[in-house]
């Protein structure tokens, strides 16, 4: 592996193969913060997909592609003289070290909840109305739930163990259940969302990322319909020609490879 000095001077590469791409490329002369904004997006979901794989080639990769990016915002902020890469550097620096008082200061934590508290109230400190002010508002609902709840939770807005958490979820789902036989659509969306909402407050205090839960049953349930497409080529008879107990044969071989 490199050493510091070595590290640095692969960054210092990057910047200065994204001064000359700037300069010199059709493409990378027009981009704006605006133009580039879906394709981060982009990168950082190919990144997770990595990550979900367990792809450490892949992983290194995407993390690449994801710093291009950090460099090629800083080099467009630089051109303006609102920031450059040193400013983003120092300010991430000088943001770790004012929320690591237990490291850079006299604050005593005894664990991880107490960090997750001190980083709550430091952001208050820092002039937010809200804990909740810095969950990006563009985040799927899946992720932004549990970012609210992470935020809440660090201020102590939280329950004390996973049996409540669960029985809340039984109790949306019996709140769930009333409007469906009351057959209320807008009122049935509604606690389709607590229930949801509930599930993945559950699965935080489990220690589940319901995200990747989710994503890693996505990725089994595509694997095993691909198989009962495959037998039913091999079969030569379309799928939608099978019956369900046909399809369950294959599904449950699915299952075990």
């Amino acid at each position: 592996m490199a050493d510091k000095i070595q590290q640095l001077k692969a960054f210092e590469r990057l910047l200065n193969i994204m001064d000359e791409l700037r300069e010199q490329c059709p493409w990378d002369k027009k981009q704006t913060m605006e133009s580039l904004r879906h394709l981060t997006i982009e990168e950082v979901y190919e990144l997770g997909d990595a990550i979900l794989d367990d792809d450490q080639e892949e992983v290194k990769k995407e993390l690449g592609d994801v710093l291009l990016h950090i460099v090629f915002y800083s080099k467009i902020g630089s051109e303006t003289d609102a920031f450059d890469m040193a400013d983003v550097c120092n300010g991430i620096c000088d943001k770790l070290i004012e929320r690591h008082p237990h490291i850079y200061g006299d604050v005593k934590v005894e664990n991880v909840e107490d960090v997750k508290r001190n980083w709550e109230q430091i952001k208050l400190k820092e002039g937010k109305t809200s804990v909740l002010q810095g969950v990006p508002k563009s985040l799927p609902a899946m992720v932004k739930a549990l970012r609210i709840q992470d935020k809440v939770a660090g201020v102590g807005f939280d329950w004390e163990q996973p049996k409540q958490v669960f029985e809340k979820v039984q109790e949306e789902l019996q709140e769930l259940q009333v409007e469906i036989d009351a057959g209320d659509q807008e009122k049935m969306e509604s606690e389709f969302g607590d229930v949801l909402f509930s599930m993945i407050n559950y699965a935080r205090f489990l220690k589940i990322d319901p995200e990747s839960a989710l994503e890693r049953t996505n990725k089994k349930f595509i694997k095993r319909f691909q198989y009962l497409e495959q037998k039913s080529k091999d079969s030569e008879k379309k799928i939608s020609e099978m019956s369900l107990a046909e399809m369950d044969v294959f599904w449950e071989e699915a299952k075990k490879i």
